[in-house]
């Protein structure tokens, strides 16, 4: 069994996806290559065809102000998912998650699945009737399989050595025995109408990597009548230099085939014949995706539905030959990889009712247009809707699974079922999340702990957590210390913030607050003790009995171990002119270095004096860290440390720093109250919400990806973004990245 995985570029400042974003990525793992389905731009699913399932966990009214506010109570949480992404807070998540005119209806608590072992002799049986299944069994076979017979080609009318008509055709002379590893060649043709009838005009053939062997044009030997430009893209103009016939083309052809070759392409025995050629071995991807009475698939429709690929597109002027033998060889091995029963499960035929009924309700609306109403969603693009990707996957014979208090009705509105707690919703979705592929499981915290009050006091104390952590005190100089000198040293720490004297004390202290956490740590453990502007001084954080810094040193220590940390270093004491470019340069001796990110002011758009450096191994970062430190870039000397805030908690801190002292205007107007015994009782919620993902995450199977969302805050009183977590989980219960 393949194992799945998932890589993310959220490093730093990428770290922010929108709504359609994740709807990409659900959307291809549902569904593959179907229905159009194509890797999203912003992550790469590996192997989505062996993802055992689906599993979306929504924290409904939940932000990342939460998730950070209890860090440590989310324990699992930290641990397990590496990939993190702030996700912009939506007015309707439901509809921007699952997407539009969905006819889908969640299932509470209150039912139950009584129907599921008829449901499932109901599959087998429509499986069964399948003509697929019907011809080549469920099981996987070798390739030889689907090679079509004697007696089929002479029924599918292709050209057989001996036969009346075939008289002068030129064998390939591939007469060696086929295996399971015989190599696979696409081809397809192009004609022309001639007074002689069809003949070639271009030829393709492609490697089983896809790779273009021969794509050639032909000079027909008779005198032309028709060159089907519209299907071909061929005319008289391109054809005139042209000094290749058709005996030049056969004598390649036979050169370039190995003797145990397998031609593959749709409808083929067209192709042979206007090519005057016998192959023996023979895939024709038009008969091997089966129909009932005779019927054929175009291969437009097959690379669609099955591959999730655009071909013979109606903007450009023929069809291309090298594009459709490609097509066919893909389609070919897809169903050789996946099985007859994979592909049969994709239900072209409905496929295709869908798709033309798509046609048809496009052709109405074409033709009876409302006017302003149409021009206003042209000048609007965002209101257009995009089709509900669960619908696609019920019309393929897929039941998703909705479960919990927040659901959709038909009419796509939320319907709520406040009496189901948590445990209920746990229990069940632990009985029915192993029977669907594709599960959304809705818990909530409640309305008493999701109200607009105790946000912005949420808001509030993490504020006010992370610029206690983010300042340091040092001290004490003499009475006329050259302040240049200190901002100068501490500045080699990272970038500074704000800087102030301290004068109420006997001798002189400073403040600094810094604009990353690294940076604050970093000081602290390389200036404490240290000669500074002439004076042995000493570095500590803010009041260290202070109620907000009690936790202090176990949030940097779970920040030290958090997944999304692992392998990733801070270094500081960079010039600000360095690129990214010349940082590659200067750090590419490092063992294992996958990728670095250096920071820039949100504002300005500057470089600051620090990056973050990537490796693909825990130990070869540790390594980096003694190796960078004491380094010298430009005349000027790096420190190094592990990172602490290297993902999506960068971007938020500096969200943070920029919205200190004018947060309220910006995040919720009212004003900031006491809420210790709420926020004592939301600490005990969190933390059983957190036991309950990690129950329902140890029941996957192997090879599920898991996404779990904080859909953010938007409301009358204000928004807060929400957060996303992923994975894949692999054998040893982690998520595999």
């Amino acid at each position: 069994e393949k194992s799945c995985h998932l890589s993310a570029a959220l490093f730093g400042e990428d770290s922010e996806i929108s709504h359609d974003q994740l709807y990409e990525l659900l959307k291809y793992a549902a569904l593959g290559k179907c229905h159009n389905a194509a890797q999203p731009s912003w992550c790469h699913v590996y192997h989505q065809s062996h993802l055992a399932g689906v599993v979306v966990v929504v924290l409904h009214e939940v932000s990342q102000l939460h998730f950070y506010r209890f860090y440590l109570q989310f324990k699992h949480l930290r641990k397990v998912f590496q990939h993190r992404f702030t996700l912009t807070p939506s007015t309707n998540f439901l509809t921007s998650l699952y997407g539009e005119g969905t006819n889908l209806k969640p299932q509470n608590t209150a039912q139950v699945l009584t129907s599921t072992s008829s449901e499932c002799v109901t599959k087998s049986s429509e499986l069964e009737c399948d003509p697929i299944i019907r011809r080549y069994g469920e099981k996987k076979q070798g390739l030889t399989s689907y090679t079509l017979t004697l007696e089929e080609q002479k029924k599918n009318d292709y050209p057989i050595k001996g036969a009346p008509g075939c008289k002068g055709y030129i064998s390939t002379e591939c007469d060696q025995q086929r295996t399971d590893s015989s190599p696979l060649f696409g081809l397809d043709c192009e004609m022309c109408l001639t007074a002689k009838g069809n003949e070639v005009t271009r030829v393709s053939l492609v490697d089983a990597q896809g790779q273009c062997l021969l794509n050639e044009l032909v000079k027909p030997e008779s005198t032309v009548m028709n060159y089907r430009t519209r299907f071909s893209g061929v005319t008289k103009k391109m054809l005139l230099p042209v000094k290749t016939r058709l005996s030049d083309i056969q004598t390649r052809l036979k050169k370039m085939l190995p003797h145990d070759a397998v031609l593959v392409g749709h409808s083929l025995n067209s192709d042979l014949q206007a090519l005057e050629m016998i192959h023996p071995s023979v895939i024709d991807t038009s008969l091997l995706f089966a129909r009932n009475e005779g019927r054929r698939f175009k291969l437009k429709f097959l690379a669609k539905a099955v591959l999730g690929k655009e071909i013979q597109c109606e903007q450009r002027t023929g069809h291309d030959p090298t594009e459709d033998a490609r097509a066919a060889l893909e389609l070919a091995q897809f169903f050789i990889e996946q099985g007859p029963a994979k592909v049969a499960e994709l239900n072209l035929e409905m496929l295709l009712t869908a798709e033309k009924l798509a046609e048809v309700s496009q052709n109405k609306a074409a033709s009876q247009p409302k006017g302003h109403e149409i021009q206003k969603q042209l000048n609007n693009p965002q209101h257009l809707s995009k089709p509900c990707f669960l619908d696609c996957l019920q019309v393929t014979g897929q039941k998703p699974l909705l479960l919990g208090r927040q659901g959709r009705d038909s009419s796509g509105l939320c319907q709520s079922n406040l009496s189901t707690s948590n445990k209920q919703i746990l229990q069940r979705a632990l009985e029915d999340v192993p029977l669907s592929t594709f599960s959304i499981i809705h818990f909530s915290l409640g309305p008493e702990y999701t109200a607009s009050h105790l946000h912005v006091g949420l808001y509030e104390k993490v504020r006010s957590k992370l610029t206690d952590m983010l300042t340091i005190y040092a001290g004490p100089f003499e009475e006329n210390f050259c302040l240049k000198s200190v901002k100068k040293e501490f500045g080699r720490c990272g970038p500074i913030q704000s800087l102030t004297v301290v004068t109420e004390t006997f001798q002189p202290y400073v403040c600094i607050q810094y604009e990353v956490l690294e940076a604050a740590q970093l000081a602290v453990e390389s200036l404490n003790g240290a000669e500074v502007a002439g004076s042995c001084i000493k570095v500590s954080k803010a009041n260290s009995k202070s109620p907000t810094m009690l936790d202090c040193d176990v949030l940097i220590e779970a920040l030290e171990r958090d997944v999304e940390n692992q392998g990733v270093i801070y270094v500081s004491g960079l010039k600000k002119s360095l690129t990214e470019t010349d940082l590659q340069e200067e750090f590419s001796q490092l063992k294992d270095l996958e990728t670095l990110f250096l920071p820039k002011d949100l504002q300005s758009g500057k470089h600051r004096n620090c990056c973050f450096l990537k490796f693909r191994k825990s130990e070869s970062a540790m390594d980096a860290v003694e190796a960078v430190n004491g380094w010298t870039v430009k005349g000027r000397e790096l420190r190094s440390r592990n990172a602490l805030a290297s993902g999506h908690l960068w971007r938020w801190i500096q969200q943070m720093n920029q919205s200190s002292g004018k947060h309220g205007e910006h995040i919720f107007p009212e004003q900031t109250e006491e809420l210790s015994d709420s926020e004592q009782d939301l600490r005990k919620q969190v933390k059983k919400l957190d036991h309950h993902i990690k129950k329902l995450y140890r029941s996957l199977q192997r090879n599920t990806l898991c996404v779990v969302l904080f859909p953010g805050v938007n409301s009358t009183h204000g928004s807060q973004s929400g957060l996303g977590l992923m994975g894949i989980k692999d054998a040893g219960g982690r998520s595999a990245c």
